[in-house]
């Protein structure tokens, strides 16, 4: 019976963080643009070398927030901005599902950062899946001149709320789509 009520509960987590990015979809674009430079200062404020890496980039994508909760069973969702050789060439939605002991909730700005073509180009393609935390760098002064990049691709978060503790096993899937021209 235990069960049952915390599945029941972590279903509820997944329903209330999948619902996230069903209402920034309706937030203005012109919004979206601001939260993101919101999130790109504050990367910047944590981290004097972030600007300077953004620009040696093929490519970025930043959501200014993502929303994660769970209780055994947990999701994340975030809608953000993608650009290639700093220019704004669509958006991207992130969503997450976990599984495993964890409980809390908690906000963060994210960047997924895209070395190479190769590497955008699966992205662009939908074709991109990050294994839960895998490859997470905590931004910090001095990180990303450090960045380890794996098949061309680093993470950064940057937590803004909320605290979570979880040893859980998941992945981030990350839809792309182009602006309409």
């Amino acid at each position: 019976m235990a069960f049952s009520t915390t599945a029941t509960l972590g279903l509820t987590f997944i329903l209330l963080v999948a619902a996230a990015p069903a209402a920034a979809d309706s937030a203005s674009e012109a919004q979206l643009a601001a939260d993101v430079q919101g999130a790109l200062e504050r990367f910047h404020d944590k981290d004097s070398t972030f600007k300077a890496g953004l620009e040696k980039l093929v490519g970025y994508a930043i959501f200014p927030e993502v929303a994660k909760g769970g209780f055994v069973v947990g999701g994340a969702g975030g809608r953000g901005e993608v650009y290639e050789r700093n220019k704004l060439i669509g958006h991207a939605q992130l969503s997450q599902g976990t599984i495993g002991a964890q409980i809390g909730g908690q906000k963060f700005a994210e960047i997924i950062m895209f070395k190479t073509k190769a590497a955008l180009k699966r992205f662009k393609k939908n074709r991109l899946e990050l294994s839960a935390q895998a490859t997470a760098n905590v931004a910090d002064q001095g990180a990303a001149a450090k960045a380890k990049y794996a098949d061309g691709i680093a993470v950064f978060i940057l937590p803004t709320a909320g605290l979570m503790a979880e040893a859980s096993i998941g992945g981030q899937k990350l839809k792309f789509v182009p602006l309409k021209e």
